[in-house]
């Protein structure tokens, strides 16, 4: 008896995620992604959208870029609390401490998965960058 192999194929749409109130993206990358019921957010820096500095102290930047976030799941149509999992970078694993304080004051329970890493270096010279992912009702 031979056998078959079916072969499905799902086609996945995705749309481009875009917020005025959120820095441009510095290369060929989309400020996030919707898809497959997710919205998948970039990396973020504690930049300015309007001046493209980076605010002052690792602190400032974590605010910054947990503001761009919000902004960014806002032109979703989503809130912070439709986070699912977040990704910390830093560029000293000593800022942690103050960073997860920032971090509390923008999310609540249940708390995100979450991840933090150490980084040799960021954009710009960047002390954080956050990225998430988002679920959709």
């Amino acid at each position: 008896m031979r056998r078959t192999r079916l072969l499905v194929y799902h086609l996945v749409m995705k749309r481009a995620i875009e917020s005025h109130r959120a820095p441009k993206p510095v290369g060929p990358y989309s400020q996030a992604i919707e898809a497959g019921g997710l919205v998948f957010v970039s990396g973020q820096l504690g930049m300015d959208p309007e001046t493209g500095n980076l605010a002052e102290g690792v602190e400032a930047q974590a605010e910054r870029a947990l503001d761009n976030i919000a902004a960014i799941l806002e032109a979703a149509g989503l809130e912070m609390k439709d986070v699912v999992k977040v990704t910390i970078f830093l560029s000293d694993m000593g800022d942690f401490p103050k960073v997860n304080e920032v971090y509390a004051r923008y999310f609540s329970e249940p708390w995100p998965a979450r991840a933090c890493v150490a980084v040799a270096g960021l954009p710009k010279g960047a002390l954080v960058e956050i990225e998430c992912i988002a679920a959709l009702e």
